[in-house]
């Protein structure tokens, strides 16, 4: 089976100014997902799609695939997965092959490992679902305790039944995050979204899961690669 990963990395992100490239742990945002895809060895081809000169002048030095640029879907408007689709074909053009399996993989999601790309497309090939989006464990964040606060500080419970309990008496609860996302490529042509029918979530690690979007996210994945890191020097160390 062909596989194809695509990474989609417009220009004009607003809330972090060229988001995609700017630096993160010494590289260019985007180079840890090229470098994560790489290493992963699951992908024929791993390409970007972009609208922007200078990521995929970033991106091809790094050893992605940018055969040609975004002409359209690289407005903020625009559903990621028309990307996706739009860039898919055009790869299959390019390239003169059908590919059976799209993986996205969202660069602003920089703490997301080879190993992690590898144990979800494991996943992938060892089911019968057609759509796989990966998902990350709530933790202090308990939503089993999530309320709307009125305009006079009165709360309405999402879960009534469940605010009084204590959290390891409630069932896990998990979010997706846009770190890797895979699916079946006919599906998603006809379906338009990796939400398709029969969906699973492929649960990863919280800490690597993030996506960044803002500034406050952004902090908060460098502190979790800081954290990674000592980690892992206290264990060679021990």
């Amino acid at each position: 089976m062909s596989s194809i990963a695509i990474i989609p990395a417009r220009g004009g992100s607003k809330r972090i100014p060229r988001k995609n490239i700017v630096p993160f742990r010494g590289q260019p945002m985007i180079v840890w997902t090229i470098r994560a895809a790489l290493e992963s060895g699951v992908f024929h081809r791993v390409l970007v799609s972009t609208d922007d000169p200078e990521i995929a002048a970033v991106s091809r030095a790094e050893g992605a695939e940018v055969p040609f640029l975004r002409k359209t879907n690289a407005d903020d408007q625009s559903p990621v997965s028309d990307a996706i689709i739009t860039a898919l074909g055009q790869a299959e053009m390019h390239y003169d092959i059908k590919f059976d399996t799209v993986a996205q993989l969202m660069p602003n999601c920089p703490l997301r490992r080879a190993e992690e790309i590898r144990a979800a497309w494991e996943m992938f090939q060892g089911g019968a679902h057609r759509f796989q989006i990966s998902a990350f464990e709530f933790g202090w964040m308990n939503p089993w305790w999530a309320a709307r606060i009125a305009s006079n500080g009165k709360p309405d419970w999402l879960f009534p039944d469940a605010r009084m309990s204590r959290s390891q008496d409630l069932d896990r609860l998990y979010c997706p995050t846009g770190a890797i996302w895979i699916a079946d490529t006919s599906e998603l042509r006809l379906h338009r979204t990796f939400y398709g029918p029969g969906h699973v979530l492929c649960p990863m690690p919280v800490h690597n899961a993030i996506d960044i979007d803002d500034w406050h996210d952004f902090y908060m994945a460098e502190a979790l690669a800081h954290i990674a890191a000592a980690d892992r020097s206290g264990t060679e160390g021990a």
